[in-house]
């Protein structure tokens, strides 16, 4: 079995969905220490050809906090606002009308917890992509917060009999190979390759790695499939 573990990104780039076609098991690494300016709560679009940063309001978020004890704003417009935003910059688009729908389930979402949120729009990606990858939230299952750094991932491996873990490349530096070979857990590091696509306006430079939205907005769903494979393991 090959996993995965990862903090729960909201509407992530196409790179966390490469790691999560690529593993049996996906962990959303929930209660760890939630991450100021990070991708959490927040992704890109392309509106009008700029990029746009959109963010879910949260209520008194702390790096103090674990990410599932981190409440989602009692703000009754920011979903309107959100979905206004991306139908005027992507009412155009060649695939709005089957990707809007899925847009709205998502944002509109009642939730008072981002974990919970993000949970539920990495289900409906996953769904609509037909990825039959298991996605699990640490924080319900593991018993193991106490737990630090290399060592809480290697327990989780075990836990779930892992025979190989992928890791985004920017964890060469906390993860070591022979470390897990001793555990015989083999070690990858997922490694994204260059993914374009037609952007609306291409008179607009190409704005990579941004929100999945934008690729389903802009391609047909074999399309989107062919690139969640544009990645190396190394």
């Amino acid at each position: 079995m090959t996993i995965a573990i990862m903090q729960p990104y909201f509407l992530p780039y196409v790179g966390y969905m490469q790691l999560i076609k690529a593993v049996d098991k996906f962990i959303l690494y929930d209660d760890v220490a939630f991450i100021n300016r990070g991708w959490i709560n927040r992704n890109r679009l392309a509106i009008n050809g700029q990029e746009y940063l959109f963010t879910v309001p949260l209520k008194d978020a702390s790096q103090n906090k674990r990410i599932n004890e981190v409440h989602i704003a009692d703000d009754p417009k920011w979903q309107g606002k959100l979905l206004k935003t991306i139908e005027q910059g992507y009412r155009k688009a060649p695939y709005y009308q089957t990707v809007m729908p899925l847009a709205e389930k998502i944002i509109n979402f009642t939730t008072d917890s981002i974990a919970e949120l993000v949970y539920f729009s990495l289900h409906e990606l996953t769904q609509y992509l037909d990825l039959p990858t298991d996605l699990i939230q640490s924080s319900s299952i593991y018993n193991n917060a106490d737990l630090k750094a290399q060592e809480r991932i290697l327990d989780i491996c075990r836990q779930e009999g892992a025979t190989r873990y992928i890791n985004p490349i920017g964890g060469t530096e906390l993860y070591d190979k022979p470390t897990f070979a001793q555990a015989g857990i083999e070690l990858n590091f997922i490694k994204s390759n260059k993914v374009e696509y037609p952007q609306g306006n291409n008179r607009n430079p190409f704005i990579p790695w941004l929100s999945i939205l934008d690729i389903l907005m802009n391609n047909d769903l074999t399309s989107v499939r062919a690139m969640l494979d544009e990645y190396e393991l190394v």
